[in-house]
């Protein structure tokens, strides 16, 4: 039986079910036997995680050949412009590679977002501002490296969506998780 699950990680959680000492893991939040992540989301990462039991969807759903867009709400250092907007719409040059055209737009203080625990570092006298940035690669760390790329360090990155399956829209809780199956993230 080939079974999907849907988890809002928190920030601090790294993506694993065995002990860690000083983190909390998956295992603090799911008990079930035999599920794996499928792909990654850093410790210092919120949002989305899918987890599975099934070898081959973990594949798929992982894999950047088979191009599962996944939507990040990242909050960046200073006030972002049209010209580094720009930039991240064609693709940058990383150390390795060069990223793929990516969607992203402003977005507005995202109100729907909990809030971190502990909080963003806040600096008096640098604002921050909000995009939304959306790749279907996943390199390690790739959306926080294109961000200071273009000259805006990503101060907070909350993946809400990958597929067609939304935190927000699924209404699904930070901490939370719930069985669900591949149409649901399949378009």
């Amino acid at each position: 039986m080939n079974t999907l699950i849907a988890f809002n990680k928190p920030f601090n959680v790294i993506t694993q079910f065995s002990p860690h000492e000083k983190y909390q893991t998956l295992k603090d939040f799911i008990q079930l036997p035999n599920f794996y992540s499928a792909g990654r989301l850093d410790t210092d990462s919120e949002g989305l995680l899918l987890l599975t039991n099934n070898g081959k969807l973990q594949s798929k759903i992982s894999s950047p050949k088979f191009k599962l867009p996944k939507t990040y709400w990242v909050q960046v250092e200073g006030i972002i412009n049209q010209q580094a907007i720009n930039k991240l719409r064609k693709g940058v040059q990383l150390k390795e590679f060069h990223t793929a055209p990516a969607i992203v737009n402003f977005l507005d203080d995202p109100k729907e977002l909990w809030e971190r625990i502990p909080p963003i570092r806040e600096r008096k006298t640098v604002p921050t501002s909000w995009v939304s940035i959306t790749i279907s690669e996943g390199k390690n760390r790739q959306v926080r490296r294109m961000c200071a790329t273009v000259g805006f360090p990503c101060l907070r990155l909350v993946r809400v969506q990958i597929g067609k399956y939304n935190l927000f829209t699924h209404q699904l809780p930070l901490n939370d998780w719930r069985y669900i199956t591949t149409q649901d993230i399949y378009f």
